[in-house]
């Protein structure tokens, strides 16, 4: 699977990681794919809470030595 953007939230806290997210998906085109990589445990939580309430698709979740990857198509 290509990845067209990342974003690195590592060592943020609730709620910074979704707000990045939201801010640099924005500027994304729809269909594009950004992998976030986080270390805040609420964003196991937060981020698919996020993007299923506004309508991306989570591709796949990570979780790897307390170390979050999440995929998501921009809707």
């Amino acid at each position: 699977m290509k990845i067209d953007q990342s974003l690195d939230v590592k060592g943020l806290v609730c709620p910074i990681p979704v707000l990045k997210t939201k801010q640099f998906i924005s500027k994304m085109e729809s269909g594009q794919v950004l992998e976030i990589s986080a270390t805040d445990p609420a964003s196991k939580e937060d981020i698919p809470a996020w993007a299923n309430r506004v309508g991306h698709e989570i591709i796949e979740i990570k979780e790897e030595n307390n170390h979050l990857k999440f995929i998501l198509r921009k809707k």
